[in-house]
């Protein structure tokens, strides 16, 4: 279940990854230089898909630790606060534009909205898979 999470969800994050690159380059570069090591603390949309990994039954589903969690907004709410820290310029990054930050979240609502849709057609197929091998396993007997 976790191998197939991956083999589907890693082709989503990559799409994801070049999209935040492409828009980056095509909308925003001509605003000012935007560091590569910027965008990677900013568009960490991968972190947030810790809290939709898959479980095989969507009622055995835990919601997150609290330490999970505010670690995970930590990190976030750190990579958004540092360009625009006394910090900036001695880690070499500049502020980006607010705009950037909108086509971030969205691309992140759409992102986690994918990576939801291929878990719970992970789940469906597992499920149908596992209730085959059990009628057949009952037939047998």
């Amino acid at each position: 279940m976790i191998r197939n999470f991956m083999v589907f969800v890693g082709p989503i994050s990559s799409i994801f990854d070049f999209l935040t690159f492409y828009v980056l380059l095509h909308f925003f570069a001509h605003r000012g230089a935007v560091p590569y090591r910027l965008v990677c603390r900013v568009a960490g949309h991968q972190i947030l898909v810790v809290f939709r990994h898959p479980h095989i039954h969507e009622s055995s589903a835990q919601p997150p630790s609290i330490p999970l969690l505010v670690t995970c907004l930590a990190v976030v709410a750190i990579g958004m606060y540092l360009p625009f820290s006394p910090f900036a310029t001695m880690l070499g990054f500049t502020p980006l534009p607010l705009s950037y930050f909108a086509f971030v979240a969205a691309a992140t609502a759409v992102y986690l909205l994918l990576v939801e849709a291929a878990k719970r057609i992970l789940i469906q197929r597992a499920t149908a898979r596992a209730h085959k091998e059990w009628k057949a396993l009952a037939a047998t007997t």
